[in-house]
């Protein structure tokens, strides 16, 4: 397979200024450890789950762990700084339809069983500051229905931080971290995909082994978009990443908080915090598919899986199991910038880290040169798409179907589409020139360029037509 040269750009990382500028996705200025804002009584996220996750989610929603992005006077403002059709319209609607707006706009969701009206994906405090949670990404819809743990496929980052900015000009607000960062490191190119793997690399290479701020050299980090893989995955697992290269566990989960103002003791202190994020995160399990199954068809398509897929996908009932294979690169075929964007020294620098118990009796094990792409559970497969890893596939059927993929695609709805079992989405030859919002062009996925391949994954091939739309029927059931 061969890809365009990489996109890189060099991080000047010399100066807490160059660290601030250059990672200021998650890197604000300031001094000492970020104080947690304790999660109120009552507020949890789904009945049935036990105190421990019921904390977790909890923790997630109510505790600010980073610096907030922005306050509520910015949010009220943004619409008056959006294209003029959708503003003609924000200025006529009321403040409850401009909420509903913005939330379309940038990918937001309202809480499930929550009346108050905050986002999903950002703590918001008492004082009206906004702060990004992990529901960012891991907190979506299924097809209009909100859900924690749906990879969030329609989050704007990049467009909010640049709206976001103007809001704060012309309310004679400074930039914070976010809008500054954005300048130097792309959040994400396509809504529903973002440039996470970066963040984690740089905020990695400041730290020492015990997670102290220590001086670094320049490097060249290559950036490119992933999809969020859901959360109900997560208890399957043993371990974590598409390469599968981190054995999990809670402090795995607390790398993306690391700002200057978090230094080693936030991390001890809270620890447990986590420990409850693990458990949420080990309670959830994958929606059922609310449409019409053909149970004949389906059980035929169980066994087509069974013969070729199950190898490296599991099997799935009260007795599933899950292979945890990893598939060498060029076997499976698909776009390998995630595999070699990650470099064995980056991967060495996580296990030798406080994060994977390194020198400790529980030290983990970490997969330092992984070579390829761990295949993963499919509970949930028809709720989670788009699909491989850097979300170039929005179908089921061209999962099934190498040949009918599309190359330049966008979402038209939030609904189902119930043939192809995924995405309801429009091919194109070229986004239209007409398009000028840059939200709007922003949803065209564009397989050819670098980091967005659609290819690989031929091993349904080998499938006749009727087993692949058996298959299809079955992948409904999990």
């Amino acid at each position: 397979m061969s890809h365009s040269v990489p996109f890189k750009m060099r991080l000047f990382l010399s100066s807490r200024l160059a660290v601030v500028a250059l990672l200021g996705i998650f890197l604000p200025c300031g001094s000492g450890d970020l104080q947690a804002v304790e999660p109120s009584e009552g507020r949890v996220g789904k009945a049935g789950f036990t105190p421990s996750a019921q904390r977790g989610y909890q923790f997630l929603t109510e505790s600010a762990v980073l610096s907030s992005d922005f306050d509520q006077t910015t949010v009220d403002h943004l619409w008056t700084v959006w294209p003029q059709e959708l503003r003609k319209q924000a200025e006529s609607a009321s403040p409850e339809r401009r909420r509903e707006m913005m939330f379309e706009r940038y990918g937001l969701t309202p809480r499930p069983d929550d009346k108050s009206g905050k986002p999903l994906q950002y703590v918001v405090d008492d004082g009206g500051m906004w702060t990004m949670n992990c529901f960012s990404c891991h907190g979506g819809s299924v097809y209009g229905e909100p859900m924690p743990g749906a990879p969030n496929n329609r989050y704007a980052l990049q467009t909010l931080t640049e709206e976001i900015a103007k809001s704060k000009a012309s309310l004679g607000k400074l930039p914070g971290r976010m809008e500054m960062g954005s300048l130097f490191i792309p959040l994400g190119t396509t809504n529903g995909t973002t440039n996470a793997v970066v963040f984690g690399m740089g905020l990695m290479k400041s730290r020492d082994r015990d997670l102290n701020i220590v001086p670094s050299r320049p490097e060249f980090f290559t950036h490119h978009d992933m999809d969020a893989p859901p959360w109900w995955h997560f208890h399957k697992r043993p371990y974590i990443y598409i390469d599968g290269f981190a054995q999990k566990g809670h402090r795995g989960l607390m790398q993306f908080t690391l700002i200057p103002e978090n230094g080693p003791a936030f991390y001890r202190r809270h620890e447990q915090d986590f420990k409850d994020v693990y458990a949420y995160i080990s309670s959830l399990r994958a929606p059922k598919y609310t449409g019409v199954i053909d149970t004949l068809l389906a059980e035929q398509g169980r066994g087509v899986f069974q013969n070729n897929c199950a190898e490296c996908h599991g099997t799935y009932g009260e007795t599933w199991t899950y292979p945890n294979r990893r598939v060498p690169i060029d076997e499976i075929e698909t776009d390998p910038v995630r595999l070699t964007a990650l470099s064995t020294a980056g991967r060495t620098k996580y296990a030798e880290s406080w994060f994977a118990h390194a020198g400790e009796a529980a030290e983990q094990e970490t997969v330092v040169d992984p070579g390829g792409y761990v295949a993963p559970p499919l509970d949930g497969v028809w709720a989670s798409a788009p699909y491989f890893h850097n979300g170039s596939v929005p179908t089921l059927w061209g999962v099934l179907n190498p040949s009918d993929r599309p190359t330049l695609w966008r979402p038209v709805s939030q609904a189902l589409d119930e043939e192809k079992v995924g995405l309801d989405v429009e091919s194109v030859d070229a986004i239209p020139s007409g398009v000028t919002d840059i939200a709007e062009r922003r949803s065209f996925f564009d397989t050819r360029k670098f980091g967005k391949s659609n290819q690989g994954h031929d091993f349904p091939d080998r499938l006749s037509v009727d087993e692949k739309r058996a298959v299809l029927e079955y992948l409904k059931t999990l």
